[in-house]
């Protein structure tokens, strides 16, 4: 009983771990974005395609992989997308030109669409479902401290060394995890589920997979219809927040630091000011019990923390970072030192913590909540790809998210200049964070029906 217990959390934990990987690629990007550009000789709009075209290719993989996962041993699946993208990767940091570059990240894409889709559905099966939320607030965790890990290995070892060594290290963690693969225990699927509890003390299996057939419900369901448009509204906001760093380092610049300097200080302020997402796991256990409460509890907490986050970034976005003082010595830890004191004596540093802190504290409240009702509103054999679906639409947002911020920085830098044309245009891209927090309202009814719709089928077949 030990060992297997022992066996289940050393599974969750490397699942966990997986899912920082895809937003540890796309956070190396932008601090890079400079450096790319000068190595490869192109612009660095298109270096920004190149992270959009990535964040897609990675959505529509999982939507085969999240299907493969219904039918197929889970376990395998994860190996061998894990091994496309470690070695996509490795390529990516010996391109010589930008079609180099463009291919192996496409194929970087397709590997890391098992992440989502797989560890997902491997997850589910193994957390109480009076726990969901609170469990898997550490999977969107997980993903948020990807981004930020991503960017500060971008801003830290790019300026010392090469723009292809952050990659480099990221595909020899690749590897690592797939040695750890081999000793995870895949659990049975429905296991969390208490409707199957007595079919599978019995010994007995839940034998259902998904059949080409049941796409069209799932892609209907009324829960998932909001949830799929709840995704892709919340992230074109939340996308063009990868353009954040390269923000600071204007505005640092604007106060008299070298381009070295700026973006080795912008990597730590983004990774400082994102420290409320750490808040996660206390919205996942708020969203479960209130879900305890009404199936319609995650969906009102989490579209009240939704609205809130709109203002608090808009509002982080204007205040400048005047009376800024940093070394300019390119050294690491100095600069790190330097920035934390000036939080604490600094008030313009100081409010700019203050309000990022609420701002992705309020934004981790959707994570948790959002993969914990896909999870409660959809069968067991189905979850994978219901969430591969929301998870393209998520990218889909995701990408014009990204993509935005370079189409109305083309504009805005016409009218103003820099640091400025960022703050307006990504203050324009916050706002559809307002039809995302009324998506969760117009689905709150759909999820009392789904939910029981769920359990009743499960009852049924136990």
């Amino acid at each position: 009983m030990v060992h297997s217990k022992a066996k289940v959390i050393y599974t969750i934990i490397v699942f966990i771990a997986l899912a920082a990987f895809d937003n540890i690629i796309i956070g190396l990007f932008p601090p890079l974005f400079r450096y790319i550009a000068k190595d490869l000789d192109v612009g660095i709009a298109k270096l920004g395609t190149v992270s959009a075209i990535n964040i897609l290719v990675t959505a529509l993989s999982s939507l085969y992989w999240g299907y493969l996962s219904g039918k197929h041993r889970r376990k395998n699946l994860i190996i061998i997308g894990t091994l496309i993208w470690v070695v996509s990767v490795f390529l990516t940091a010996a391109s010589q030109n930008f079609i180099q570059l463009l291919l192996f990240q496409i194929l970087t894409g397709v590997g890391l669409g098992c992440i989502a889709s797989i560890g997902f559905s491997i997850l589910t099966d193994y957390i109480p479902h009076h726990k969901r939320g609170l469990v898997l607030s550490l999977w969107g965790m997980a993903q948020g401290l990807g981004g930020i890990l991503g960017s500060l290995m971008a801003s830290l070892t790019a300026t010392g060394t090469s723009w292809r060594w952050p990659f480099e290290i990221v595909g020899f963690i690749g590897l690592f995890l797939i040695i750890l693969y081999f000793f995870v225990e895949e659990p049975p699927r429905g296991q969390s589920d208490p409707e199957l509890k007595k079919l599978l003390k019995t010994g007995k299996i839940y034998s259902h997979i998904i059949e080409a057939k049941h796409i069209p419900a799932i892609l209907l369901k009324g829960s998932n219809v909001w949830l799929f448009l709840q995704a892709f509204f919340m992230n074109i906001s939340t996308g063009s927040l990868i353009w954040i760093p390269t923000l600071f380092i204007y505005k640092i610049q604007q106060q008299g630091y070298s381009l070295a300097t700026a973006t080795i200080a912008s990597g730590y302020l983004y990774a400082i000011f994102q420290l409320g997402g750490m808040t996660s796991a206390y919205f996942g256990h708020l969203g479960d019990k209130l879900q305890a409460k009404t199936y319609k509890g995650r969906a009102y907490i989490t579209s009240i923390f939704v609205l809130l986050t709109m203002p608090l970034y808009i509002l982080m976005f204007i205040i400048p970072m005047n009376d800024l003082y940093l070394p300019n010595n390119h050294h690491v830890l100095s600069i790190l030192f330097s920035l934390i004191k000036q939080i604490f004596t600094n008030p313009w540093i100081a409010s700019l913590f203050i309000l990022s802190f609420f701002a992705s504290a309020a934004q981790s409240a959707n994570t948790p909540n959002w993969l914990a009702l896909i999870t409660d509103v959809n069968l067991p054999e189905h979850r994978g790809t219901a969430f591969s679906v929301a998870n393209l639409s998520n990218s889909l947002g995701r990408t014009i998210g990204n993509v935005g911020v370079g189409l109305l920085l083309g504009i805005i830098s016409s009218h103003v200049h820099e640091p400025y044309s960022y703050i307006v245009t990504l203050s324009l891209l916050q706002m559809f964070f307002l039809p995302s927090a009324i998506s969760y309202i117009l689905m709150a009814k759909k999820n009392v029906s789904d939910i029981k719709a769920v359990k009743a089928t499960l009852q049924k077949r136990s």
